[in-house]
C-alpha cells in the first residue's frame, strides 16, 4: 500500500500544500491526448473540452435533443442547405474577448480542412462554406440538404480566433464553466471556476477547482478511493463490490457508448472469408465474457451500436454454438490433426491477436480458450497503446486480428468513419472493411442497414457493449452520468462537507 501511496502523492502533489477547499480529483487513466479539439479522439479529453473548458454551439439535453448553447437559436433555410446561428453575446473568453461568428467561423474551417486532421471531418465534407453574417450571425452552406442537425456540431468545440496552434496549447483559453490554470504532462490539469460564466447558462460552478489526475493502475485508482485521495475514478468490474462496502464511496453504473470487439484483418487470408469469420465468432463464448471479465456489467453485442443508443436498431444475431463453428471449419477444409489444431494444406490455422497491454489479460486468454477448444491456436501480443495505435494505423496493417474498443456518437455518425470504404479520414478501419452495400445504404442515410450489413459481414466480432462504472466519494453530489459522458454537468457538482 505504500508504494500506491507514493504513486498517488506524486500525481496529485499531495505531499505539497493541501488543495484548495472545493476542488474535486478526477482520475484520469490516460494524459488527455490534446486539449485542442480539432485533433482529440480520446473520449474524456474531448469531454474537457466541450464541458469544462469550451462550449458547443448546441448539446444534448437529457432527453438526447440538440439544445441551444453557445449558439441561442438556429434556423434552415427552406431547401435545408443553410442553417444560420445567432450567438449569445454574454459568453467571453478567459482574456475578456468576447466570443463571436469570427471564431466559430475560424473553428469549423479549420476543421473541415482536410490538413488539419480533425477525427470527424468526414462529417464536414459537405460544409461548402461558414459565412459570418455579423458579430453574432454564423451562417453554415451546405452542398445538399441535411436531414437533420449534423451531430458534429453537439461535439466540436468552439476556439478562440486569436489564440491558435502553440499559443493555444501552451496557455489555452477558455469560455467554459471553468478556465485552464496549469497542466503538469503526464500528471494533471488543473481548471478552476470561471465567476464570469453567464447566469443563463447556469452560472459559475459550484466547485472552485477540477483537478483531472493521470492514474493509469487500477490498483492506484482503488486506493486512491479508498484513502479518500481521489474523488471519481473508473474502476474495474472486479473491484465494485469492494468499493461497495467502503463509507464514504458509491459505484455509479451508467451506459455509454463503447463496444469491444475482434477487428480481422479482412485484407490478408483466411480472414478475408466471411463463413470463417463466422465460424470464429460462433466458437467464442461471450455471455461466459460479460460473466467472468464483465462481472455482469456489460451486455453480449451482435452489432457495433449499443442498444442504449437511440438510432440502434435489432441485428443478426451468432450464437454460441461450438459443435456448429467446428462443423463449418471441416466444411472449409480445416481439419483437425492429432495435435488438436486444424490445418489445411499443411498450414495450420492460426494467428496472433494483438491488444492493448494490461496487467490482468483475462478477456485475451478466455477468446484464446475458447478458439482453442475448436483447434484454433490464438497467440496473445500485448502492446502498450501508443504502438498499438501505430500498427493499427499503419498503411502495411501488418496484424492479423485487433481486440479494441470502438466508441460512438448518438447519431451514429462514427459508422461511416468506421465502415464506409471510401472515407479514411475517420475512425481507424482496422478491419480494412469494404462493402458496396453498406456504401449504398450511407447514401441513403440508412443507418439501420448499415447495421445489419456490418452485423452479418462480421468484419468484426462484436464482443460485448460496456457499462460505465465508476467509483465516486459520496460528498460529491448532483452528479450525472449517462450517454453524454461523465462530465457532462460538471458545472453543477456540489459538495458536501458533512459527507465521509
Amino acid at each position: 500500500m505504500r508504494g500506491l501511496k507514493v504513486a498517488l502523492c506524486v500525481a496529485l502533489a499531495a505531499c505539497g500544500p493541501r488543495a484548495p477547499e472545493g476542488t474535486v480529483f478526477y482520475a484520469s487513466g490516460a494524459d488527455l491526448q490534446s486539449i485542442s479539439p480539432l485533433v482529440t479522439v480520446h473520449p474524456l479529453a474531448r469531454q474537457v473540452q466541450k464541458y469544462v473548458l469550451l462550449t458547443t454551439l448546441v448539446r444534448y439535453d437529457s432527453l438526447l435533443r440538440p439544445a441551444p448553447y453557445l449558439a441561442t437559436a438556429w434556423a434552415w433555410s427552406p431547401d435545408r442547405r443553410s442553417l444560420t446561428f445567432t450567438l449569445r453575446r454574454d459568453l467571453r473568453w478567459s482574456d475578456g474577448r468576447p466570443t463571436t461568428s469570427a471564431d466559430v467561423a475560424y473553428t469549423l474551417d479549420a476543421a473541415r480542412d482536410t490538413v488539419t486532421g480533425y477525427p470527424r471531418v468526414g462529417e464536414l465534407a459537405c460544409l461548402n462554406r461558414v459565412a459570418a453574417s455579423d458579430r453574432w450571425t454564423v451562417r453554415l452552406d451546405w452542398c445538399a440538404p441535411q436531414p437533420a442537425l449534423p451531430d458534429v456540431l453537439t461535439d466540436l468545440a468552439i476556439l478562440p480566433a486569436h489564440r491558435t496552434g502553440a499559443a493555444f496549447l501552451d496557455r489555452p483559453l477558455g469560455n467554459g464553466p471553468f478556465r485552464f490554470v496549469s497542466h503538469e504532462p503526464g500528471r494533471r490539469w488543473v481548471f478552476e471556476a470561471n465567476p464570469d460564466f453567464p447566469a443563463a447558462l447556469g452560472g459559475p460552478p459550484a466547485i472552485r477547482r477540477l483537478v483531472i489526475v493521470v492514474v493509469d493502475e487500477a490498483t492506484t485508482k482503488l486506493a486512491g478511493l479508498v484513502t479518500g485521495e481521489l474523488d471519481f475514478a473508473g474502476i474495474l468490474p472486479m473491484h465494485a463490490q469492494v468499493v461497495r462496502r467502503i463509507r464514504g464511496l458509491a459505484v455509479r453504473e451508467y451506459p455509454i457508448l463503447l463496444t469491444y470487439g475482434i477487428a480481422w484483418n479482412t485484407g490478408r487470408p483466411p480472414f478475408d472469408d466471411v463463413r470463417l469469420r463466422r465460424a470464429l465468432t460462433m466458437a467464442i463464448d461471450r455471455r461466459q465474457i460479460v460473466a467472468a471479465y464483465l462481472y455482469g456489467y456489460g451486455t453480449v453485442a451482435n452489432g457495433p451500436v449499443p442498444p442504449d443508443d437511440p438510432l440502434a436498431v435489432p441485428v443478426p444475431a451468432i450464437p454460441f454454438d461450438r459443435d456448429h463453428a467446428a462443423a463449418l471449419l471441416d466444411s472449409l477444409d480445416w481439419r483437425a490433426g492429432p495435435d488438436g489444431v486444424r490445418r489445411r494444406d499443411g498450414r495450420p490455422l492460426a494467428f496472433t491477436l494483438t491488444t492493448v497491454g494490461t496487467a490482468d489479460n483475462m478477456l485475451e486468454q478466455l477468446i484464446q480458450a475458447d478458439l482453442g477448444a475448436v483447434g484454433v491456436r490464438v497467440r496473445i501480443r500485448q502492446l502498450e497503446m501508443g504502438a498499438f495505435l501505430a500498427a493499427a494505423s499503419s498503411p502495411a496493417r501488418d496484424y492479423d486480428a485487433l481486440v479494441t474498443g470502438f466508441t460512438g456518437d448518438l447519431d451514429l455518425a462514427y459508422l461511416r468513419g468506421m465502415f464506409d470504404s471510401r472515407r479514411r479520414g475517420g475512425a481507424l478501419q482496422y478491419a480494412q472493411y469494404a462493402d458496396p452495400a453498406v456504401d449504398r445504404a450511407f447514401d441513403a442515410g440508412d443507418m439501420g442497414a448499415v447495421q445489419r450489413i456490418v452485423a452479418r459481414d462480421v468484419p468484426v466480432t462484436f464482443l460485448y457493449h460496456a457499462r460505465g462504472l465508476q467509483g465516486v466519494r459520496t460528498r460529491v453530489r448532483n452528479v450525472t452520468l449517462d450517454l453524454r459522458g461523465e462530465l457532462v454537468n460538471v458545472a453543477r457538482w456540489r459538495l458536501d462537507a458533512r459527507a465521509p
